[in-house]
């Protein structure tokens, strides 16, 4: 039996019945109006149509169509649409948003446009943040009078079109609220296979239009005498991100994609309560592989763990500290407010060890590498010396050996635990050294 014929019958409307709430004369409006009329000239299905929105009085827009909706923060507009795109390349996704929004989220406007991904966007440009009070705005032009800008403004306006070409958007356009054919741009706007915007300028009848007589001569007059080209400035094709994205990830196999990897228990622990251990070491000294081993040694000995790591912006300067808690149980607080050992790697480390000296749980374990001061009574710290191998062992494993010395010392993982963890760290040789040279410092008195 087939199926019964469906019958689409073309809207007429693509907004509800709620009444605009904006100021009397403002352009969002006919704005909004033109918009349905593109719609409804475009003939697309609603439930395949986004209005993404942010903050101001332009983010109202949204709620006013029977469409689906995204209305989030002030200038992150694009960046929600960006996600609603590529995870559902199926949908029109128009993003309006203010100049304020624009001038904030400028990076996410660049970006959008660089990547050429298809979205419209519809900037509603009334040169002030016309929610707040009226504010200057990024698209303010110099000498204009606002809320901040009493004396007039100082700084030139952002040509958002210009940008948007420059970034490498496909179709740009700057228009008016009240051009006869601002529904035929929009609709080819939203029409275009790429990223499109509309710089679309309108006076704020609240704050900017009144403190600058700003009217539509005027509006027009002013584009002009900033050297801003009105109309369709540029379009162009050009391959559209998700198009490009989706067939790059057509192309990546299962061999070379990022795959998540189950470790599987195959040893055991005799821990039996959970375990605080502090690293502090210094940025470089592989402290963070260190304890990456560590937390997969437990994890291989039966053991939930968890890790916490802090070092400073330098990145390869200063100190590295890590936190790692070990349990036979799951983990509800991996804090260490007080640790069951420490575990002193370098000089760097020692100051970011104090705190924790202070606060050691009552018999707990101190461990620091040979020839660093520390001031705990040195009748409590375990000293552990890695050159005494009987083999050089490279200065980035040294952390791996003290930690892995440590696990053994406080039976924290069985060494072939500790040995398999380390294989998956860094050079199968070098591990194995390290691993070699903790067995035999473990024992050491």
């Amino acid at each position: 039996m087939s199926p019964a014929p469906v019958t689409v019958t073309p809207l007429s409307t693509y907004r509800n019945d709620t009444p605009y709430p904006f100021c009397p004369g403002c352009g969002h409006g006919p704005i909004l109006d033109r918009l349905n009329e593109a719609l409804v000239a475009l003939g697309r299905d609603p439930h395949e149509i986004v209005l993404v929105s942010d903050i101001g009085c332009s983010g109202l827009s949204d709620q006013y169509f029977d469409t689906h909706a995204f209305h989030g923060l002030h200038g992150r507009s694009l960046t929600y649409a960006t996600g609603l795109k590529l995870a559902r390349p199926s949908l029109t996704v128009i993003v309006i948003m203010g100049d304020g929004g624009t001038g904030i989220g400028g990076a996410h406007l660049l970006a959008a446009a660089r990547r050429n991904l298809d979205l419209t966007v519809l900037v509603f440009n009334n040169f002030n943040f016309g929610m707040t009070g009226g504010q200057h705005s990024a698209t303010t032009p110099a000498g204009a009078l606002t809320s901040t800008t009493p004396g007039g403004h100082l700084e030139r306006p952002l040509d958002l079109c210009a940008t948007a070409v420059a970034s490498g958007a496909t179709y740009v356009c700057r228009a008016t609220s009240f051009d006869a054919d601002l529904g035929r741009r929009i609709g080819e706007a939203v029409a275009h296979p790429g990223f499109a915007l509309l710089d679309i300028w309108e006076p704020c009848t609240a704050y900017f239009a009144p403190r600058n007589r700003l009217g539509k001569k005027a509006t027009t007059e002013l584009m002009a005498s900033l050297g801003f080209e009105r109309g369709l400035m540029h379009q162009s094709e050009a391959p559209e991100y998700g198009a490009v994205y989706r067939a790059a990830a057509r192309g990546v196999s299962a061999a070379t994609s990022v795959a998540s990897t189950l470790i599987e228990p195959r040893f055991r622990s005799s821990l039996t309560r959970p375990f605080r251990l502090v690293l502090a070491g210094a940025a470089g000294g592989r402290v963070g592989t260190a304890a990456h081993m560590l937390c997969r040694a437990a994890i291989l000995s039966d053991l939930f763990a968890a890790e916490r790591r802090d070092y400073p912006v330098t990145v390869k300067t200063g100190y590295s500290l890590a936190e790692v808690v070990l349990s036979p149980a799951p983990i509800e607080d991996a804090t260490v407010a007080a640790a069951d050992a420490l575990v002193v790697l370098s000089p760097e480390g020692r100051a970011q060890a104090a705190p924790y000296l202070s606060r050691l749980v009552s018999g707990a374990r101190i461990f620091a590498l040979a020839g660093i001061e520390l001031t705990a009574d040195e009748r409590r710290v375990e000293r552990l010396d890695p050159s005494a191998a009987p083999r050089k062992l490279p200065s980035d494993v040294i952390a791996t050996t003290m930690v892995a010395a440590v696990a053994l010392r406080l039976e924290l993982a069985p060494l072939a635990a500790l040995r398999a963890a380390a294989e998956g760290e860094g050079d199968p040789a070098r591990m194995s050294a390290a691993i070699d040279a903790a067995e035999r410092l473990a024992s050491a008195p």
